[in-house]
């Protein structure tokens, strides 16, 4: 069915897990709610002497045809590989329920951005499918540990097949984000405190996220994973990846958990805000938002951060006024949150942050980050003399770089 009442279309169901146990069990209640669907299962390699990986998929259903056509390996960007093996499905089966297994090389929100654009010369995956949740299958004890570990690192694919490098937290973090649904795997004593932990930040870290576990894993699960997922109508795929959107966070505190938001609308000092990360970071187990840093006035500066691995990045441009080309690259989401928040003077430039961890104080941090804020005196000396600021986070922006906002 579809979400918006448009053409009937088959319903694609996408799978993953922090483990392959956990992957494992999220695809075996999918099938007990739909145990007619087609199992599409991807792995990925990487090859070093080539710019792309090998992509393996293997298919369970009851169609022997199409299990020998689409039971191969091929080299090459895995979006564009998998678009076409579901495009196949679609066409032989009509409008089938396809589950989706991905591997943990795959980052998934990235994945399915690229797998939901619309390709040139090619049907939009979108033509064939709705999307449902992105079902995750988590085992508990293995999240909290992977969400402490920052001294390891995993490759990651997204667009393109292009290859970055994250810190296991760091991928701990985005998988669970990017869920629409968590299946909590069982383990001996339902009420264990790994079990209550790991709730409680999967709460904080993705508010809207339906969890089940144990016994919730039957008749929720059929609600949940039979049906399109009615978030993705609100943003899409590409669209969540906007490195500036309205930031989730949860007020309530669980099991010590809690969440802070800090907003504010002048541009941070990048020296202050060095100094005094090591106050910002206590006890903050997740971060993530975007900066307005006084040395990069036109840049958007997105902050991730998890365990102990801090990362600030530049990422795309804030929107200039009456340039309407730059408006229409961006999200709707975008668009309307820059309305809301635009300014005559700064345009949307703001800063947006959320912390997550436990024993927070959101006083405190509040006003450590304060603290690191441009003060009137140099907020007057105006945005050219705001470039010579030493920047101990980012360096010294390119000679050539844009100055002016």
């Amino acid at each position: 069915m579809s979400i918006d009442g448009g053409p009937v279309r088959g319903l694609l169901t996408v799978v993953c897990g922090n483990t392959p146990q956990a992957r494992g069990r999220a695809v075996d209640v999918t099938l007990r709610a739909v145990p007619d669907a087609v199992v599409l299962s991807v792995s990925v390699e990487g090859d070093a002497d080539g710019p792309y990986p090998f992509v393996q998929r293997t298919v369970s259903c009851h169609d022997e045809q199409l299990r020998r056509d689409l039971c191969r390996a091929a080299t090459g960007d895995p979006a564009v590989i998998v678009r076409q093996d579901l495009e196949a499905i679609a066409r032989r089966t009509g409008h089938p329920h396809v589950v989706l297994a991905l591997p943990g090389e795959l980052d998934a929100a990235l994945f399915l951005a690229a797998l939901w654009q619309t390709p040139l010369g090619r049907t939009p995956t979108a033509h064939h499918y709705d999307l449902g949740p992105l079902t995750v299958g988590l085992d508990p004890e293995r999240f909290l540990s992977d969400l402490r570990c920052a001294h390891r690192t995993v490759r990651s694919y997204g667009r393109g097949a292009h290859t970055v490098s994250l810190t296991l937290a760091e991928a701990a973090a985005r998988q669970v984000e990017a869920a629409g649904a968590v299946l909590l795997s069982p383990g001996q004593n339902l009420a264990d405190g790994a079990r209550e932990g790991a709730r409680a930040l999967l709460g904080h870290l993705n508010p809207s996220v339906d969890v089940l576990s144990g016994s919730e894993a039957g008749d929720e699960a059929l609600v949940t994973l039979m049906k399109p997922d009615p978030r993705w109508a609100v943003a899409g795929p590409a669209e969540r990846l906007d490195p500036v959107i309205a930031p989730v966070h949860r007020r309530s505190v669980d099991h010590g958990v809690m969440s802070v938001l800090w907003r504010c609308r002048r541009p941070v000092h990048p020296e202050r805000l060095a100094d005094s990360l090591r106050r910002i970071m206590s006890g903050v187990v997740r971060s993530r938002g975007h900066l307005w840093l006084a040395t990069r006035p036109r840049s958007v500066v997105t902050w991730r951060s998890a365990g102990r691995h801090l990362e600030l990045r530049e990422t795309g441009n804030w929107l200039p006024d009456g340039e309407a080309a730059a408006w229409r690259s961006v999200s709707p989401q975008r668009r309307t949150l820059a309305s809301w928040f635009w300014d005559d003077y700064y345009g949307e430039r703001r800063n947006e942050l959320v912390f997550t961890g436990t024993e927070l104080d959101q006083d405190e941090l509040r006003h450590t980050l304060d603290a690191t804020l441009l003060d009137d005196r140099e907020l007057s000396y105006g945005v050219e003399s705001w470039a010579d600021l030493p920047d101990p986070l980012l360096g010294d922006p390119a000679p050539d770089g844009p100055t002016d906002g």
